[in-house]
């Protein structure tokens, strides 16, 4: 097989990493996609760096037991925890969220105000405003973990009056601070950039640009992919889901995710089954 041929690998600690999965197929439809929910061990952000680290491991050798062309670590808490470790072992180019979304940050901020929300372990981490930094020196970055929007992604709650009280709470020390920019530093929060803009339009009369992380990672793969000759000119590309806890859950809301594309999933143990 050619590595025109080879698939990408997608992985995350669970179901929000299907916002990156579905803006690839969307950018790149003639690839094959296989992509693994860690849902057993879920939630990463509240994990151990040594912990991540060996959780993403054991999802990378996953993957790796097909031909790969690249593998996308679309769970930010392990872009920030383990994506330095991986890089050593890998034959193939290995993509976080991190770097492409800090990218986009600078790139986009008029002002150098940079609000990044995501959950615990990648507030903690500092990994957004380290690379942002290093982009921007002068950047004031505003950092929040916004715990209860997973939950609420994944119940389907997107509108009403629950999430936008609850992302009211959230943003506002980001309003106060005056942010110009905002990274979404969880995959699920994207699902909330219509209600995100609405809050800082309406609510605190602001015109904040958001950066969407799954975007930004999949236009980087685009350019690596071509820049390496290594697009698959076939097509349609086959999407795989698996999964290693409860994949009727995980097909329930995976739909609201990747959308009426989104097929069977099947439940793998990390340590015995092949794609």
């Amino acid at each position: 097989m050619s590595l025109r041929d080879a698939a990408i690998g997608i992985f995350d600690s669970g179901i929000g990493g299907l916002t990156v999965a579905r803006e690839v197929a969307r950018r790149l439809p003639n690839e094959h996609l296989i992509y693994l929910g860690d849902t057993a061990r879920l939630p990463y952000g509240s994990k151990s760096p040594v912990t991540v680290s060996r959780y993403a491991a054991t999802c990378v050798d996953f993957l790796r037991r097909e031909p790969l062309k690249a593998i996308v670590i679309a769970c930010n808490t392990a872009s920030a925890l383990a994506l330095a470790d991986l890089e050593h072992d890998l034959e193939v180019p290995l993509l976080g969220v991190i770097a492409p979304g800090a990218r986009a940050a600078a790139r986009t901020s008029r002002g150098g105000v940079i609000g990044v929300i995501g959950q615990e372990g990648t507030v903690r981490s500092g990994s957004y405003p380290r690379a942002i930094e290093s982009i921007l020196p002068s950047a004031k970055i505003v950092s929040h973990d916004c715990p209860l929007l997973v939950p609420l992604a994944e119940e389907g709650w997107l509108t009403g009056e629950v999430p936008r009280l609850t992302l009211r709470r959230y943003l506002e020390p980001l309003a106060c601070a005056k942010i110009d920019t905002l990274v979404l530093g969880c995959t699920h929060y994207p699902l909330f950039k219509t209600l995100i803009n609405d809050v800082f339009t309406k609510d605190y009369g602001m015109d904040v640009r958001l950066v969407d992380s799954a975007e930004e990672v999949t236009a980087e793969l685009c350019d690596l992919l071509t820049r390496r000759g290594r697009l698959n000119g076939g097509g349609p590309g086959r999407r795989r889901f698996f999964c290693t806890d409860a994949p009727e859950r995980f097909a329930v809301v995976g739909r609201r995710f990747f959308g009426d594309e989104f097929t069977e999933v099947r439940q793998v143990d990390l340590n015995a089954s092949r794609p």
